[in-house]
């Protein structure tokens, strides 16, 4: 059965964002925001600001808040295993200008990852003007057809045409005409580069890549995408204006939406936002799924719940595996997860059953645009799995880590703080000679000392031989306290 898809966009003055629907149910959410637009596929004129030999990597000032990343390997000419005959001292030098573009957005900490192999992507090409190859994409597995592709694009390039390509999924079903087309885009874009980096200033912006409206038309719509609602009148006419220069097959696609209720709300968008937040996902058996995301990688835990279902424990297990293998593929979309990740699926006994689950979950990614690679099940039981990160998480793009907790998920409890408190107590007194001591601390804190701490606040205040007031501050989190010397 045909995948019916919708894009929807909503706009406002502050952002845009974009959701793909499959058969009624949100499967991704992009945000892009007019304060902190994403950086991947721009190409600056950069400047080494410093060469770091032992890590055979360069620091390059492109404007931003943070020094973006060079690695040896994502320079033009060196292969990726690296090249001990050409260390990256020998290739650049501090206050050398350099043209680069960005190929993962800063995360967290980290700053851009940059490369000096420029490519630029048109709906059905991408462009690699330093290149001479006609690459393919993974996704077009047929071989006679992969030939096809490469053979008709051969016969459409001028021939002063010396640059190379990469024919993307989508053009399987793309004419000459639209080819061409793409082509002859592509080519205005690279000129337009070349001039402006004969004259670019050091941590000049040469070239921006689409907004996230345009890029729908490039990069997301395809031969299933049944239409693309747009609830902003002034978006809606830029995107028909560049599809029918661009991408005319997708622009007709793209209708304006009036209705007086918010687009999202239309669709449960904004509800399956608020639950791609949240560390757990309920699964319609009654399991659930526990999903934690750290810097280094994300775990997802699979759980039985209260689902009980067929004839045994282990059919029970099988069935609440297999539904999980849809759930995880579509979560890791919707949240878009990059990185490594490590799914603990509940143990099953049989090869067979494995095997199944295994090919229910590599069935499920397989809608996913972003490049995976996905490992059988180890000796411990886990499925090991990679998944591309361009970009920032959705968690990482709406929230921020917890003011109170400091990202840890977790609180202090009152009685850990009453402790703390009491032992900073007797360190100040040690040092200090104060008349009394004040301790200020949120309510659950006070409450606790006042009742089941009590005595040992009492006989601390006899050791130290001073009196000890206490101040309940509701501005106060439970792990905040402050101790003052009158």
């Amino acid at each position: 059965m045909a995948v019916t898809e919708e894009i929807l966009v909503n706009v406002t003055p502050q952002e845009t964002r974009v959701a793909v629907i499959e058969q009624g149910v949100t499967q991704e959410v992009h945000v892009e925001r007019a304060s902190s637009r994403g950086l991947v596929g721009n190409i600056y004129m950069g400047r080494v600001t410093r060469v770091l030999p032992g890590m055979q990597s360069a620091f390059i000032d492109v404007g931003g808040e943070r020094a973006a990343f060079l690695h040896v390997a994502d320079i033009r000419g060196v292969p990726r295993n690296g090249d001990a005959a050409r260390p990256i001292e020998r290739l650049l030098s501090e206050g050398q200008n350099l043209l680069v573009q960005v190929v993962k957005d800063p995360i967290g900490t980290k700053g851009a990852r940059l490369s000096t192999q420029l490519s630029i992507a048109g709906r059905f090409l991408v462009y690699l003007p330093q290149e001479s190859h006609i690459g393919i994409s993974q996704r077009i597995e047929d071989e006679e057809e992969r030939t096809h592709l490469r053979e008709k694009l051969r016969q459409l390039l001028p021939p002063e045409d010396t640059g190379g390509y990469i024919i993307r999924t989508v053009a399987e079903t793309a004419s000459d005409r639209e080819l061409k087309s793409d082509l002859d885009y592509l080519h205005r874009l690279w000129g337009g580069i070349q001039e402006r980096a004969g004259t670019a200033e050091p941590r000049a912006l040469i070239y921006q890549d689409l907004g996230l409206g345009l890029r729908v038309l490039r990069d997301f719509a395809h031969e299933e995408t049944a239409r693309i609602l747009v609830d902003s009148r002034e978006t809606c006419r830029k995107m028909l204006e560049f599809g029918q220069d661009f991408t005319p097959g997708v622009a007709e696609r793209v209708e304006h939406y009036n209705g007086e209720r918010p687009l999202f709300d239309l669709y449960g968008v904004e509800d399956e936002i608020e639950k791609a937040l949240a560390r757990r996902v309920d699964l319609k058996s009654g399991g659930y799924l526990v999903i934690d995301q750290t810097e280094a990688l994300t775990t997802i835990d699979v759980n039985t719940g209260g689902f009980v279902s067929g004839r045994s424990f282990d059919d029970t297990v099988f069935r609440t595996n297999l539904e999980a293998a849809q759930v995880i593929a579509r979560q890791l979309r919707l949240r878009n997860i990059g990185g490594i990740v490590i799914i603990d699926f509940i143990d099953m006994d049989t090869e067979e059953h494995r095997n199944a689950v295994l090919n229910e979950f590599r069935k499920a990614l397989a809608r996913d645009r972003t490049r995976m690679t996905v490992n059988g099940f180890t000796g411990l039981g886990l499925v090991e799995m990679t998944r591309k990160r361009t970009r920032e998480s959705l968690a990482q793009v709406l929230c921020e880590p917890c003011a109170v907790c400091g990202g840890r998920a977790r609180l202090k409890t009152p009685q850990t703080v009453c402790y703390a408190i009491l032992r900073d107590l007797l360190r100040e007194a040690r040092q200090f000679n104060a008349r009394e001591y004040r301790i200020l601390a949120s309510q659950p804190v006070i409450d606790l000392l006042l009742d089941d701490e009590s005595q040992a606040l009492a006989l601390l205040s006899d050791t130290i031989g001073k009196p000890v007031s206490l101040q309940a501050e509701t501005a106060y989190s439970q792990e905040q306290y402050d101790i003052i010397l009158t």
